[in-house]
């Protein structure tokens, strides 16, 4: 193991294809050259087309994992990604605050598979702003933003957390993300690469960030180079499964 790279952990379900989940955010860390850990939040039975069955890892293990890894490790960067619901998230998010309060943290906040299957629901939002409050950002597409905020303007940054706001569901500037900032909005807009549809490319996008984070850029930079990092990705190839390079 290299002392020089950066340590950066993600706390997200296990896919079997590969192309999302734990085993996608490890590849994009390695491929940024940060040394990766990973905790397993799920067992899922999956491909990159349909997903069949999920089997959700105890919160108790997870938090004890948790512990062991900070324990052993200064992990500069934590990415999560699926959880069963708003009382785990809040367990590891405070779990991982009171072990090691500097630690970064970036939530891919995935509620329903592409099939629909419903990983999360978010009834308490009181309850949501709370967590979010203690997270560094969130990365959700437009379905999910509706879902975290009903109510949320795109002019203005009412979020009590920064917000990249994914633009690949966005019918009007597909391609265009929106980072919100406590004082600022910032577009990040497409290059000229073909895309093309990706399962998990969310994941990949947010353990991108997390990676930049790791190596000690900016958010915005961290949000400008994970975008260069997905579109590379996304124009890898035709299917639904792409290659990782920077």
């Amino acid at each position: 193991m290299s002392k020089d790279r950066p340590f950066a952990l993600t706390i997200a379900g296990l896919d079997p294809s590969g192309g999302a989940g734990i085993l996608a955010d490890i590849k994009t860390f390695e491929q940024h050259k940060v040394t990766g850990y990973a905790i397993s939040t799920a067992n899922t039975i999956q491909t990159e087309n349909q997903f069949y069955e999920i089997q959700w890892t105890d919160l108790s293990f997870v938090i004890r994992s948790i512990e062991t890894l900070f324990l052993n490790y200064k992990i500069r960067v934590v990415k999560i990604g699926i959880v069963s619901s708003l009382h785990d998230l809040n367990r590891i998010i405070s779990t991982i605050k009171q072990l090691s309060p500097s630690t970064k943290i970036v939530w891919d906040p995935v509620l329903k598979s592409t099939t629909k299957f419903e990983f999360m629901t978010v009834k308490d939002h009181l309850e949501l702003n709370q967590i979010l409050s203690k997270i560094d950002l969130i990365t959700p597409n437009y379905n999910e933003i509706k879902i975290l905020f009903p109510e949320f303007i795109l002019a203005e940054n009412q979020f009590p957390t920064n917000v990249l706001l994914k633009g690949g569901h966005n019918q009007k500037a597909v391609g265009t993300d929106r980072l919100f900032l406590k004082n600022e909005v910032l577009e990040l807009l497409p290059s000229d690469k073909k895309c093309f549809e990706k399962h998990g490319s969310g994941c990949v996008l947010s353990s991108a960030i997390a990676s930049n984070l790791a190596l000690e850029q900016t958010l915005i930079e961290a949000c400008k180079n994970a975008k260069i990092y997905i579109e590379n990705y996304l124009s890898s190839t035709s299917t639904l499964i792409g290659y990782h390079y920077v």
